[in-house]
């Protein structure tokens, strides 16, 4: 399992997993945009990369990534299905994905904001789970 989604008062949230830290980055932005697009299938069409200095803990660098894409999602439209996150000295994450269209991906849910309420990074033997609050 990649992710899952959990509700939670008058907010969303996603659970996500990955045997690496990278692969639970990835999932967790996979989960933020089924939320946006009902699970709908998306293209990958065009490829965003982003890089962000790593200069505080790896919830932060989690926000900042996720607010990101959000943040494309905003401006430009797009909404994205695939992904690749490098952590290094910086973290480096590229997205693919296609225009926002409604008849291809529905009503989902609009997010406003990723949260730092009961956000979670866990190492456990499975490797790491993600837990994330969005407000919608």
């Amino acid at each position: 399992m990649d992710y899952r989604l959990f509700e939670h008062t008058a907010d969303i949230g996603v659970e996500a997993y990955g045997s690496t830290i990278e692969e639970a980055f990835e999932n967790a932005a996979k989960g933020m945009f089924s939320i946006i697009t009902n699970g709908s299938r998306i293209e990958p069409k065009e490829k965003r990369v982003i890089n962000l200095a790593i200069d505080s803990d790896e919830e932060q660098v989690l926000v900042d990534w996720l607010s990101e894409l959000l943040y494309i999602n905003d401006v430009e439209g797009l909404v994205f299905g695939d992904f690749k996150v490098s952590i290094g000295k910086e973290f480096t994450g590229e997205a693919w994905g296609e225009k926002y269209d409604r008849e291809k991906h529905g009503y989902g849910t609009e997010i406003k904001a990723v949260t730092y309420h009961m956000l979670q990074i866990k190492r456990n033997k499975k490797g790491f789970k993600i837990r994330v609050l969005f407000d919608i």
